[in-house]
């Protein structure tokens, strides 16, 4: 045995000690170049890179925490998880905004305008580091790429409050707490009065298009994605879209 498997998503990552092993992509180049951007700012919520091994994985430092995938435990669902993931979603967005992508940068998702941080991509409680109960430190850059603060902060709404259709995910959370509870997200990133506006409508679009992108890598062979359709989870999606239309307005509080 060389090492730790870590389970969860969708890559076979081995832990060694203190370093984690995980596949690499084309993208692979330009996510390190912004994980040392990262450590040069200063921010600690990110793991730090030790390039690629001699089989071909990346090299990164193991983050010491507890990682909440599904069902999530009560206390990723508390009022203070809530305030420090929107918090620390800032802090990463704003480390980002200096940074300048090397050239021909190649990144898994497709970049968005207007191109104000580096989105993270799939912020959510199974790609955050929780300590003590409180969110400390993302993970899992794979799906970083430029696009606006919006973005990636209805996305991390979309998880962390959550905003899916009671049900979905075995959750049932009423519209008017998931309103609450999108207003302390919100507040607790700072974000600017005209994105607020289209932040539901922002987080239905992201789901679109993480629709359009599981179905295209299934079609492209991909296993972990044709596995992810054949358990039905677009269809969760397409439903919490729906439901998302449906209470645009009670949302936006």
């Amino acid at each position: 045995m060389e090492g730790e498997i870590l389970h969860g998503g969708v890559n076979r990552v081995v832990r060694t000690g203190t370093v984690v092993r995980r596949p690499t992509g084309p993208w692979t180049p330009a996510v390190h170049a912004l994980l040392r951007h990262l450590e040069s700012a200063g921010f600690t919520g990110a793991p730090r890179v030790h390039g690629v091994d001699d089989r071909g994985r990346e090299v990164l430092d193991f983050v010491p925490g507890t990682v909440a995938d599904y069902p999530v435990p009560a206390y990723v669902r508390s009022d203070a998880a809530l305030v420090a993931a929107g918090r620390l979603l800032r802090r990463y967005h704003d480390a980002t905004a200096g940074f300048v992508p090397p050239p021909g940068a190649v990144w898994q998702l497709p970049p968005r305008e207007p191109r104000e941080v580096v989105c993270h991509g799939d912020a959510a409680a199974y790609n955050t580091v929780f300590r003590d109960g409180l969110p400390v430190a993302l993970i899992d850059f794979d799906t970083a790429h430029p696009g606006p603060r919006v973005w990636d902060l209805a996305y991390a709404a979309y998880r962390f409050v959550p905003l899916g259709a009671p049900g979905s995910n075995g959750e049932h959370v009423p519209p008017a707490e998931q309103a609450r509870r999108l207003a302390l997200l919100v507040d607790a990133y700072g974000l600017a009065e005209a994105d607020r506006a289209v932040l539901v409508e922002t987080a239905w679009e992201r789901l679109e298009a993480l629709v359009d992108f599981m179905t295209a890598r299934a079609a492209a062979g991909d296993a972990a994605f044709a596995r992810h359709l054949a358990e039905g989870h677009d269809v969760i999606y397409r439903n919490d879209i729906a439901y998302l239309r449906a209470h645009s307005a009670l949302l936006r509080g």
